[in-house]
C-alpha cells in the first residue's frame, strides 16, 4: 500500500486515482474547484465513463479515495504525486504548461521528505526537465519527477488502466523506478511489460503514438473517398487491409473524422514541437488538414442532395460525443455539422444518449433537443449519423419512415449494411461505400 495524492479531478485524474485507490492505495485527489471537490466527497461523479461510478463509490466507501482543495494536506504523506492537469493548446498548438508549472512551483515550498512527482498529463518533450527546474528553486530535499503518460481510450478507460497493455516511465532514477515499478506490478499481472526509458522518449512515446492512430485514421478515410470516386467499396478494402498483421484491424474504420480530447490536441503539439527545433512533420500537416476537411464532408453529401438550398429544412442528428460511450464533445465532428447545417438555414433536432446537456452547454438552443431517438426523427428531411453508438445499429426502418418526411439517411459512420438499406427503400449515402437510391431522386 502507497499513500499517493493526484493533483486535478479531471478525466485522466479521476481515473487515476480511482484506479490506484481500487488496488489498496490510499488516495487523495486535489482540485481548486471547490464545488466540485464537495461534489466528490459527496459521490458524485461528474463526467460518464463505464465502470467508473462502480469504482469511485467503492473506494470512497471503504476509505481509500479522498478528495481536498488543500494541495499541503493532499501531499504530505504522500510518496508519489502525480500531476493530471490540463495542458490546453494555444492558438499556435503549444501545450499550455502554466497550470503544471504553477503546481510545481507550490510543491517546491510544500514537500518535507523525498518526493516522486510524475506527470501524468500529456506534456511535450522536455516538461520533465522544466518540472524539476521548477521545483529545485524552493526545495529544501530530495525528490524525482518522473514521466508516466496515460494511454487511456475514453469509454474505456478504467479498463485500459486496470489491464494495460504496457505502462511508459520515463526516469533516470533507480529510486524513483522502484517505486513505479511496485506501484504498477498488480496492473500488469497478465504479462504485459512495464517499459523503463528515459524522461524525454517517455514525453515523446504519448505524442508519436497518438499521432500514428490519428494518422491511420485519416488515411483511411482517403482511401473512402477515393472508393466513392472510383465505385469500390471501402468496407471491403478495410478487410483486406486489417487481416495483414504488419498493419491490423484496429483505427481502419473510415468515418467523418477524428475528435476528441487527445488526437486533435496532441497532433497540434506535435506538429509545433517539431516546429520550434526547424522539423517539419509534413504527414502530420497533411493529417490535419485532411481531417479537417472530413469533418465536414457529410454535410458536403447533404447539400448535393438537396441542390444546395438547406434553408428551413429540418434534419435529424443522431450523436454528439467524438466517440460513443462517452459525453465527451471536445472536436467532436457533430458540432461541424451543426455549425455547416445551420450556416445553411437549416433545424437541426438532435439526440444523443449522454452528450446533449454539454452541447446545450456549449451552444444553448441553436438547436432542438429530444429524449429519445425516434423523437427527433419526426417530420424530418433526412437523417444524419454522427457518432456510433451501439443503440442506433438496429433502428424499426419502418417505424423510422413512418414518421420522417422522406427516408433519407446521411451516415457517418457506416452503421448499416447497404443490403439492408436497399430492402428498406431508403436513401442512403455513407463513407466510401455506393450511394444506395431507391427513390429515384
Amino acid at each position: 500500500m502507497m499513500k499517493i495524492a493526484v493533483i486535478g479531478t479531471g478525466y485522466v485524474g479521476l481515473v487515476t486515482g480511482t484506479c490506484l485507490a481500487e488496488t489498496g492505495n490510499i488516495v487523495t485527489c486535489v482540485d481548486i474547484d471547490v464545488e466540485k471537490v464537495q461534489k466528490l466527497k459527496s459521490g458524485v461523479v461528474p463526467i460518464y465513463e463505464p465502470n467508473l461510478n462502480n469504482f469511485f463509490q467503492r473506494n470512497i466507501s471503504q476509505k481509500r479515495l479522498f478528495f481536498t482543495t488543500n494541495l499541503e494536506e493532499a501531499v504530505h504523506d504522500a510518496q508519489l504525486i502525480f500531476l493530471a492537469l490540463p495542458t490546453p493548446p494555444g492558438a499556435d498548438g503549444s501545450a499550455d504548461l502554466s497550470y503544471i508549472l504553477s503546481v510545481s512551483n507550490e510543491l517546491g515550498k510544500i514537500i518535507k521528505d523525498y518526493k516522486v512527482i510524475i506527470d501524468k498529463s500529456t506534456v511535450p518533450v522536455g516538461t520533465a526537465e522544466k518540472v524539476t527546474n521548477v521545483i529545485k528553486k524552493n526545495a529544501k530535499v530530495d525528490f524525482d519527477v518522473v514521466s508516466n503518460p496515460e494511454f487511456l481510450r475514453e469509454g474505456f478507460a478504467v479498463n485500459d488502466f486496470m489491464k494495460p497493455e504496457r505502462v511508459v516511465i520515463g526516469t533516470s532514477s533507480d529510486k524513483a523506478r522502484k517505486l513505479m515499478e511496485d506501484l504498477y506490478q498488480p496492473f500488469v499481472r497478465q504479462g504485459n511489460p512495464i517499459i523503463f526509458m528515459d524522461e524525454k522518449s517517455a514525453e515523446l512515446t504519448k505524442y508519436a503514438a497518438n499521432s500514428f492512430l490519428a494518422t491511420k485514421i485519416t488515411f483511411m478515410n482517403e482511401i473512402a473517398n477515393y472508393c466513392e470516386i472510383i465505385g469500390a467499396n471501402v468496407d471491403k478494402v478495410r478487410e483486406g487491409m486489417g487481416t495483414d498483421s504488419r498493419i491490423g484491424k484496429r483505427f481502419l474504420f473510415p468515418g467523418i473524422g477524428y475528435g476528441g480530447s487527445c488526437f486533435p490536441k496532441d497532433v497540434k503539439a506535435l506538429k509545433k514541437a517539431g516546429n520550434d527545433v526547424s522539423h517539419q512533420f509534413k504527414i502530420i500537416d497533411s493529417v490535419m488538414k485532411v481531417n479537417q476537411n472530413q469533418k465536414t464532408s457529410l454535410v458536403k453529401k447533404v447539400k448535393s442532395y438537396f441542390g444546395n438550398d438547406l434553408k428551413n429544412k429540418s434534419f435529424a442528428l443522431w450523436g454528439l460525443s467524438f466517440k460513443p460511450e462517452t459525453d465527451d464533445i471536445r472536436e467532436a465532428p457533430a458540432l461541424n455539422i451543426i455549425e455547416e447545417l445551420l450556416n445553411a438555414g437549416a433545424k437541426i433536432k438532435a439526440y444523443d444518449p449522454e452528450a446533449m446537456d454539454n452541447v446545450r452547454d456549449l451552444i444553448g438552443d441553436k438547436i432542438k433537443y429530444f429524449p429519445n431517438s425516434f423523437d427527433a426523427l419526426i417530420g424530418v428531411d433526412a437523417l444524419l449519423i454522427a457518432t456510433e453508438w451501439s443503440a442506433f445499429r438496429n433502428p424499426d426502418f419502418n417505424q423510422m419512415k413512418s414518421v420522417m418526411k422522406s427516408p433519407v439517411i446521411f451516415d457517418g459512420r457506416n452503421l448499416f449494411s447497404l443490403e439492408s438499406m436497399v430492402k428498406e427503400n431508403f436513401f442512403y449515402q455513407s463513407i466510401g461505400r455506393k450511394v444506395i437510391n431507391n427513390l429515384n431522386k
